[in-house]
């Protein structure tokens, strides 16, 4: 009882608790004068679980002309398990250098047909257009003679060593020093393009012979986050931009251009005019988040080192459109367009401690993905400025990688319904 009346007493009053800052504003530091050095360790098991339906735009009889209606085509799976190998060092006084490396167990998708569609009903199996927009002779009203975009059910195995980050991060203000600011930190997370080249035409299928999962793609992620102990509560804020440079050895649809049967609408334009390796090679999205929530303490026994916690947080993500693999690439074997999207969610988590060097944190996250194109790709480029883009037929100015069978409108995919939820598990030693 005394301890519940103390704990009550801090929420109403806002009598301060001698604790450390949230998670969200932990900072490792070096040569203070009652801290001379600080080592963060962090090893967390995450798994990331994403539903959406997939389904196709097509003619509508009942509609307008021009008109389209989205008809359900798959379901569609993708898990992801991994452990997170972290490490923070202080380098000065609230300036801290980190390093993580994600072991990635697999990265798993699965297709499936929904219950409104099947392989004699789907436009996936009963496919009549080729990649350049022709018809396959003797193809309509004879399933015999149809080209399946690809196999329904199928899945995919993928897995590896993940990317390395780097990271920078300093506290212009510190509430452990000078209770009368917040700590405030700004950073940068640089992800090196670390981890093996992943081709999305690979065929992937085999469990035993997993594909690999990098995308050749420098990230470069700048935040700021601030939080404000109050009693035992402490409430806090994170924004983040994240700017994608291309690397060397970045995987482009063109590296598929003689592929059999053909996978580009024009592989001939591939290496002609503007078609260079940088126009038809992976785009990999902008993207900027934002989250806010709160700690709260619920117990807390300073002089053993004892501590819950409870952490309730709010997530808004903006993912840019861009050229990337997405849902359908495993199963289509190639880069695929997205249109934006945002991710609308939150989390809860709770942190104990046990000791001053160690404590085990674990959380849940859910995020709700507004629906997006997943084949969006351009036609082409106006070349001789009439205007127009000429669609004909063998024209330097289609794009190589537009697919005539499911980028043009009418025909495209899109996800709907998408939701993800992430399970976190990991446990801090500190020194």
């Amino acid at each position: 009882m005394h301890r519940l009346r103390a704990v009550l007493a801090a929420l109403s009053l806002g009598v301060p608790f001698v604790a450390s800052a949230a998670d969200i504003t932990r900072i490792a530091s070096a040569l203070e004068d009652d801290d001379p050095f600080d080592l963060f360790i962090d090893v967390g098991f995450e798994r990331t679980q994403t539903r959406a339906k997939i389904v196709r735009e097509q003619l509508s009889t009942n509609a307008e002309p021009g008109m389209t209606g989205d008809v359900a085509e798959l379901w569609y799976k993708g898990v992801d398990a991994r452990l997170n190998l972290r490490m923070a060092i202080g380098l000065y006084r609230d300036l801290e250098l980190s390093f993580k490396l994600p072991l990635v167990f697999q990265q798993n998708e699965e297709w499936n047909f929904t219950s409104q569609s099947s392989r004699s009903t789907s436009t996936i199996t009963n496919n009549c257009i080729n990649a350049d927009g022709s018809l396959i002779p003797n193809c309509l009203g004879n399933p015999d003679a149809s080209a399946p975009l690809f196999g329904v059910p199928q899945e995919s195995f993928r897995g590896g060593l993940g990317n390395l980050h780097f990271g920078l991060a300093y506290a212009f203000f510190n509430q452990e020093k000078d209770d009368t600011k917040p700590t405030w930190i700004v950073g940068i997370d640089y992800e090196a393009p670390t981890a093996k080249v992943r081709d999305p035409s690979v065929d992937t299928t085999d469990s035993d012979e997993r594909g690999n999962i990098g995308d050749r793609v420098h990230k470069y992620q700048i935040y700021t986050s601030f939080s404000r102990r109050m009693g035992a509560a402490e409430p806090y804020f994170k924004a983040s931009y994240t700017i994608p440079v291309r690397g060397p050895g970045i995987y482009s649809n063109c590296d598929q251009r003689n592929a059999t049967p053909p996978n580009l609408g024009a592989p001939g334009n591939c290496g002609q005019g503007p078609w260079n390796r940088k126009e038809t090679g992976i785009k990999a999205p902008e993207m900027v988040g934002m989250l806010a929530g709160v700690e709260l303490v619920p117990f807390y026994r300073p002089e053993k080192h004892q501590k819950f916690t409870l952490d309730l947080r709010a997530i808004g993500n903006y993912v840019g459109s861009g050229r990337y693999n997405n849902e359908l690439s495993a199963a289509l074997r190639k880069l695929l367009t997205s249109e934006e999207y945002f991710q609308i969610g939150g989390m809860m988590g709770v942190t104990a401690s046990a000791a001053e060097s160690f404590q085990i944190r674990a959380s849940g996250t859910f995020l709700y993905n507004t629906d997006h194109l997943l084949t969006n790709e351009e036609l082409g480029k106006d070349l001789d400025g009439d205007g127009e883009i000429n669609d004909a037929l063998g024209s330097p100015e289609l794009n190589p990688t537009f697919d005539w069978r499911y980028d043009l409108v009418s025909r495209r995919f899109r996800a709907i319904g998408s939701t993800t939820f992430r399970f976190d598990l990991s446990a801090t030693f500190s020194f």
